[in-house]
């Protein structure tokens, strides 16, 4: 029985904490056949204040329930707050939300009254269609399903006078196949089979034609249809449904369980269709073969699928739906999309779909906006005038308070889920749908009275409640994010608190931040606390997924971080035969330093689109009338990142490390933050995630030798990332078998006392435009070199899990000759990590006479260091000591790392 709530008492939060501000501003999308001019980026302050103002108003919003028996049990269309069914006022007074945000205490009657309705529609569902378990297994009863000796067909379409099914299996005509409209405007018929055999056969087109209060007959496909296709030898034909029923021979059968959920997600954004290195449309298979391994092989534990719900207009990158149930026909069979499922599962990836409920496409001859003749709200499933149309999406929207949209939309989770496996879900456009104004030229200032007031939709509200109710009851281990631009207060609460109940929320001040700083701001002037302060930014207790950029950020007429940083040098200087010009230099270096401070301070999950891991160049643009259908910028340039003398496998490398550290150390789930120093002048950022001490070094040009950096434990503590290592295009100037041994700070128990208000410290080397993690070695670890976290061995084996078997084919067009390059620099790539050694065989005569005495430098060092501690109570003075043995270790590591300079 699926509960969320229910009838039974809310769970209160057991602590009252403060939360933070979260600053945010809108991200342009590209939603329709146009690319539609952006809003205005908007500001907005969410979290912990006193509000002021009045509390939420019912004001004259009052109707009531309208309820009523049918073959389906129920049809009740909800546009008001007046029912006979409510829980209690006791249960309504207790919510858990206030515990956790006290400041919303003044807009207890908003959340009372959507909690209200939640629970009495939760009532209806249960008295009159059995609970939500049934109500959403409407893909049984609506569409076509077998049932002994036939096929049933059904449909809602109440403003519809005569209804037949027509096909290729009846010649097109329905005079022989009149469905029949029960009193609730559900038309159904039984189309027996005819010797044994399906009347329609399996993979054979279907429609459904209607005649509406005009006179005039149309044709639509079946809202529920589960596949649709187009004639691809016709320019702009329109879709048609597809009776999708494959004998079981040919049906999928899933082979692997779903992997265990993650920690935390590390989520790989991916278009199936623009996967391909060929500029074409790539399938569902060739991106499970070609594309997984690649992605599992950069340790994601998640794939987000976009455009897999049908989508008419190709460059609506899959956001203007128009059929819900069926998997998008351009890149395979609904059998097909298994497969990759299936196969990420093989892999250890959970499979996340960007699900569109927040509208519809407004297409009529393919879509379900075609049910729509004229009709009442009540009788359509979109709402009637302007707020049944989003005007600058050029879309329908849905009215979450009719009875029948809301069994189709719960059923679509659940077919989602059940049928194909899928492990969760991304929310699109949930701003849109949190209120009556769409936050259309809103800007969000975090005011609580621009969350809860007449401008919420509370019928949208309610509904995400129970989807998310139904999700996390059909499958407890799903993951749902929302995308919400506006930062609705507990949009990231269960819903036995009184939240919206999603487990996490996009973090999407975040990208536009790095937007505005690499296209507004010179090195200089770049803020350490307000680039901690904005990573930092997000409500306690509901979780962020943070990403330097997605596919948002990549739109035509917008570049990538790696394009906005480097532009036309990508074209020409991206070679590593020969030395990195200032500009790639600095690109490298950044677009590494974003990247990771993003994941490491952003969020409790992490999101990375399709190519931007290795720097994909240049912008995403569909094929349109505009570029003349060119599908040119329309895949992944695999070749750039798979070359091995080109500067892309540095940060795709890193980017691997990256992943792989959150394997090792688990920081993104920790609920340990602190940025112990943000400091303007230096451009330093130290924080601590974890068990980690990070340190990022924005400054141009300052490389800081010994610099302080608090901690909280104390110990010895490595190098656990570092990007400036060779293997990631470093300069490796910081050494990696160092240890840096802590101090401790201030007097014990007194915080104000201590340095950068953290008990302990330790110094280290901190390159100019450089970022480096460091793990405390435990005590019962092994003091050796293999402690690296970064080696060869797992480097290396991830690359080559990473390269499809045929590179060769990438890198057809290009007239260098790669093999002996290829060699060449594999060895010496090799040779650079972490044994500097190996390609310096020749010149032992010079090394064996250096590494001795730095060695036995290495060894007093540590020996001092160790004593450190010892000797503090005697007096002596250890703020000298330490300057000494910190400068001794850098000029060691300085000839270690770079040992052409030896002679010197």
């Amino acid at each position: 029985m699926i509960n969320c709530l229910g009838l039974y008492p809310l769970i209160s939060a057991p602590s009252t904490i403060a939360c933070t501000t979260h600053v945010i501003s809108l991200t342009s999308i590209v939603r329709s056949k146009q690319y539609l001019a952006t809003q205005k980026p908007v500001n907005l302050a969410l979290g912990y204040r006193n509000p002021h103002g009045y509390g939420f108003s019912f004001g004259s919003r009052r109707s009531i329930h309208e309820r009523v028996s049918s073959h389906f049990k129920g049809i009740a269309v909800m546009t008001d707050d007046k029912s006979t069914m409510s829980s209690t006022e006791e249960d309504l007074e207790n919510i858990g939300i206030f515990h956790i945000d006290p400041s919303l205490k003044p807009y207890k009657d908003h959340f009372k009254y959507r909690l209200k309705r939640y629970v009495d529609q939760k009532k209806l569902i249960e008295e009159y269609e059995g609970g939500l378990e049934e109500f959403s297994q409407g893909y049984l009863k609506f569409g076509f399903n077998r049932e002994e000796g036939g096929i049933v067909y059904c449909e809602w379409a109440p403003a519809a006078q005569e209804a037949q099914i027509i096909g290729d299996f009846n010649g097109w005509d329905g005079s022989n196949h009149q469905m029949e409209k029960n009193q609730f405007g559900v038309w159904s018929i039984r189309i027996p089979d005819t010797d044994g055999n399906s009347a329609i056969p399996h993979n054979s087109r279907v429609k459904f034609r209607f005649r509406h209060g005009d006179g005039v007959w149309v044709d639509r496909i079946p809202a529920w249809i589960k596949y649709a296709t187009v004639d691809p030898t016709r320019f702009a034909a329109p879709y048609d449904g597809v009776y999708w029923d494959p004998p079981l021979s040919e049906r999928y059968q899933f082979k692997y369980p779903r992997p265990p959920k993650p920690k935390a997600p590390r989520i790989y954004e991916a278009h199936v269709g623009m996967s391909s290195f060929e500029p074409r449309i790539n399938s569902y298979r060739e991106f499970a073969d070609e594309i997984l391994p690649r992605i599992r092989a950069n340790n994601y534990n998640t794939v987000q699928l976009m455009a897999v719900m049908e989508h008419s207009y190709y460059a609506s990158f899959g956001y203007h739906v128009t059929n819900f149930f069926a998997v998008s026909s351009r890149s395979g069979t609904p059998e097909d999309l298994k497969y990759l499922i299936d196969k990420a599962h093989s892999l250890g990836l959970q499979v996340l779909m960007d699900v569109i409920h927040s509208h519809a496409s407004n297409n009529v001859t393919d879509g379900l906006n075609g049910f729509d003749v004229g009709q009442t709200s009540q009788d359509s499933y979109f709402h009637t005038g302007d707020r049944g149309y989003h005007k600058l999406w050029d879309s329908r929207l849905f009215n979450y308070a009719n009875w029948e949209v809301l069994r189709f939309l719960l059923s679509n989770l659940r077919w989602w889920l059940e049928e194909f496996k899928f492990d969760g879900f991304r929310f699109d456009g949930v701003t849109s749908m949190l209120y009556h104004h769409h936050g259309i030229n809103i800007a969000f200032t975090g005011d609580y009275n621009e969350y809860f007031s007449e401008a919420t939709d509370v019928d949208a509200v309610v509904y995400l409640m129970l989807a998310n109710c139904l999700i996390h009851s059909i499958l407890p281990d799903a993951t749902v994010i929302a995308e919400d631009v506006s930062g609705m207060p507990g949009l990231g609460q269960p819903v036995s608190d009184g939240g919206i109940g999603f487990d996490y929320r996009l973090a999407m001040a975040i990208p536009d931040k790095w937007i505005d700083y690499l296209k507004n701001k010179n090195d200089y002037a770049w803020s350490m606390k307000e680039i901690s302060w904005s990573l930092t930014n997000r409500r306690y207790t509901e979780k962020c997924v943070s990403y330097a950029e997605s596919h948002d950020q990549a739109i035509v007429g917008d570049k990538t971080v790696a394009f906005l940083l480097m532009d036309e040098e990508m074209y020409s200087g991206m070679s590593s035969l020969v030395d990195a010009s200032p500009i790639v230099e600095r690109g490298i270096a950044l677009q590494k330093m974003i990247h990771f401070i993003t994941m490491a301070l952003g969020g409790e999950g992490y999101l990375n689109f399709m190519g931007n891991e290795f720097g994909h160049p240049e912008w995403i643009d569909f094929p349109r009338e505009g570029n003349g259908w060119s599908y040119e910028k329309c895949r992944r340039q695999w070749n750039l990142v798979d070359t091995d003398h080109l500067r892309y496998k540095f940060m795709n490398a890193f980017d691997r490390a990256m992943n792989l550290l959150d394997d090792k150390f688990s920081f993104l789930a920790s609920t340990k933050q602190i940025v112990s120093s943000a400091d303007d002048d230096d451009k330093v950022i130290v924080f601590e995630r974890g068990d980690l001490i990070f340190v990022f070094n924005f400054h141009p040009e300052n490389t800081y030798e010994g610099y302080k950096v608090g901690c909280d434990l104390p110990g010895k503590y490595r190098v656990a990332l570092d990007s400036d290592a060779w293997e990631f295009g470093g300069r490796g100037r910081v050494g990696h078998d160092v240890d840096h041994f802590t101090s401790p700070e201030g007097i014990p128990g007194v915080p104000e006392t201590n340095f950068n208000n953290r008990p302990n410290s330790f110094k280290v080397l901190s390159p100019a435009r450089t970022c480096v993690a460091y793990y405390r070695v435990e005590e019962s670890q092994e003091d050796d070199d293999n402690n690296s976290l970064v080696g060869v061995e797992e480097t290396s084996a991830a690359a080559d899990v990473a390269k499809i078997p045929d590179e060769s084919a990438s890198t057809e067009s290009e007239d260098i000759k790669l093999d002996g390059v290829k060699e060449t620099l594999a060895a010496a790539d090799v040779a650079k990590i972490p044994d500097e050694s190996a390609p310096l065989e020749s010149e032992d005569s010079n090394l064996d006479v250096v590494k001795e005495p730095l060695a036995a430098a290495n060894a007093e060092v540590t020996k001092i260091s160790g004593e450190l501690v010892s000797v503090e109570t005697e007096g002596i003075n250890l703020d000298k000591l330490e300057e000494t043995i910190v400068a001794a270790s850098v000029e060691s590591e300085v000839v270690r790392d770079k040992p052409e300079d030896a002679a010197n």
